[in-house]
């Protein structure tokens, strides 16, 4: 808001005479003047506040559409309808299902658990070892002494049971063995966990991936002779070797896996353990889960209409226009916080592009879904408007219809919120996100938003013309006091000359 102009802004080069002659107050009466002439100015700052507070009303609109469009966007999946649920007889094996899983019963015997090959030190140290101090002048164990900087290399089997390239590290006497593992464990590429246990006082190295790759024992390569070997005491052939996962599915199908886990018809099992016996896992539709995801994605659109049409209806107050910052001196905190609340009730009262977003989005819930399928309209399925008309077009659910037709239907469901085509067919989901994007694109035509400057939208404009008129009347204001003053001085001047001239004729009179 631009400051109030006082007496004080006047131009320097007027000639102020104050009422020497007329004993008059002048100050004030060129204050009292001012005050008259400034009250245009008031009227125009409170007309920036006003566009200023409906540009950042308009902008809370859209960041609550924007984070809705977030919860539309996850209703365009297939896992928001056709939720599956698994359960297990045994904790040994345990099991998640993707939408497109079919229901019914799995049997899985799990024969052997999946292993990473591991590589230990051959000899403990004496657990004086300082493992952070520098490797020079300590000894590992019995093992020879690190006199000389080296390298050595380090490489592995990826899946495809192909050797990698080799990695080389160097080795100098100032590095401490920590730092040295630290670089093994986050090579990107190496997939190996290196690391110093201190109670064991044993180096472990291991593949962080289960199963095996290799056609022989050796997951982890490196040369004999080297820093690993000769320091460490490593031994190139594994502690323990790696192994596949092995399970029998449904009795008949022997299946290895690198790692304790498997996909199978879009059931994902998960190894425990091994098992003696067949372990069964049901797979089921997760009703539940389906309409909880449903309902709060209603109570989200129902909440964006009761915010909306509470601000398109919201009461204005004609007499609270927004203080200026003279009258808000003269007023406590709690004063200017009542005044306020009415200054700022209905900024949104009537505004089109809410007005307008509101019926797009009740049409796209509304209209006919033209699918083919056996649900097209959202009646059929549980979900209908409020017969309170107070509601403003509020959607209420039927849970148990809607969980029967989950339940009984849940591809027919998510074709009627998210079949993703153009037209008639187009799902009410797809329909309302294209409501969403039309709709927040008139809202920034008229409130912007911090990408863009006041003269890419439409308030913007207007605030912009606002500043301009309050510049050139600040410039009119200084005119018109320095008019003032002169107008005074001038008065002064007349007076004082009379005064001199009474005083003359009088004093030759013999007054």
């Amino acid at each position: 808001m631009v400051d109030s102009v006082s007496s004080s802004s006047s131009s320097s080069n007027s000639m102020r005479v104050g009422g020497l002659a007329s004993g008059i107050d002048t100050d004030s009466m060129v204050e009292q003047l001012m005050n008259a002439e400034r009250q245009k100015l008031y009227k125009m700052q409170q007309e920036e506040t006003k566009l200023t507070w409906q540009q950042d009303a308009l902008r809370e609109v859209n960041a609550s559409l924007k984070s809705f469009d977030s919860i539309v966007s996850d209703m365009k999946l297939t896992t928001a309808y056709n939720v599956k649920s698994t359960s297990s007889t045994s904790s040994a094996v345990t099991a998640t299902a993707a939408s497109n899983a079919s229901n019914g019963s799995y049997s899985i015997q799990v024969n052997k658990l999946a292993k990473a090959a591991i590589v230990l030190s051959e000899k403990a140290d004496t657990k004086t070892f300082d493992p952070d101090a520098a490797i020079n002048g300590q000894t590992f164990a019995d093992n020879p002494k690190v006199t000389a900087d080296s390298t050595f290399s380090l490489s592995t089997y990826d899946e495809n049971g192909e050797l990698l390239p080799p990695k080389t590290f160097n080795v100098k006497t100032t590095d401490s063995l920590n730092s040295i593992l630290k670089k093994i464990t986050d090579d990107p590429d190496l997939g190996i966990r290196a690391f110093y246990d201190k109670q064991s006082g044993q180096v472990v190295m291991e593949k962080k991936e289960t199963g095996k790759n290799s056609s022989t024992d050796q997951e982890i390569v490196f040369d004999e002779g080297s820093f690993l070997n000769t320091f460490l005491g490593l031994d190139p052939s594994a502690k323990q070797g790696a192994q596949d996962a092995e399970f029998t599915y449904n009795g008949a199908l022997t299946i290895s896996s690198n790692k304790n886990s498997y996909t199978l018809s879009g059931v994902s099992f998960t190894f425990n353990q091994t098992t003696e016996s067949a372990i069964n896992i049901t797979v089921d539709n997760d009703v539940d889960a389906a309409y909880d995801k449903i309902k709060e994605f209603v109570d989200s659109y129902n909440k964006i209409v009761e915010d909306v049409n509470t601000k398109l209806s919201e009461k204005s107050y004609r007499d609270y226009p927004p203080l200026t910052d003279e009258q808000k001196k003269e007023m406590s905190e709690d004063e200017i916080k009542l005044w306020e609340e009415k200054a700022k009730s209905g900024l949104l009262k009537g505004e089109t592009a809410l007005q307008s977003g509101i019926y797009s989005l009740r049409s796209a819930w509304y209209n006919k879904v033209e699918n083919g399928g056996e649900y097209t309209q959202l009646a059929q399925i549980g979900i209908t408007t409020s017969k309170n008309y107070l509601e403003n077009g509020k959607l209420v659910i039927d849970e148990d219809e809607l969980k029967t037709a989950l339940r009984e239907n849940p591809e027919g469901v998510y074709k009627l919120f998210s079949n993703n085509v153009e037209g008639d067919g187009r799902g009410i989901v797809n329909r309302i996100e294209d409501s969403l994007d039309k709709t927040m694109d008139n809202i920034t035509e008229r409130a912007g938003n911090t990408d863009k400057t006041n003269q890419q939208f439409t308030l913007g404009k207007r605030l912009n013309e606002i500043k301009d008129r309050m510049d050139d009347f600040q410039d009119h204001l200084k005119q018109v006091e320095d008019r003032y003053w002169r107008q005074f001085s001038a008065m002064e001047s007349a007076i004082s000359q009379l005064n001199q001239q009474s005083s003359y004729l009088m004093s030759n009179f013999g007054g």
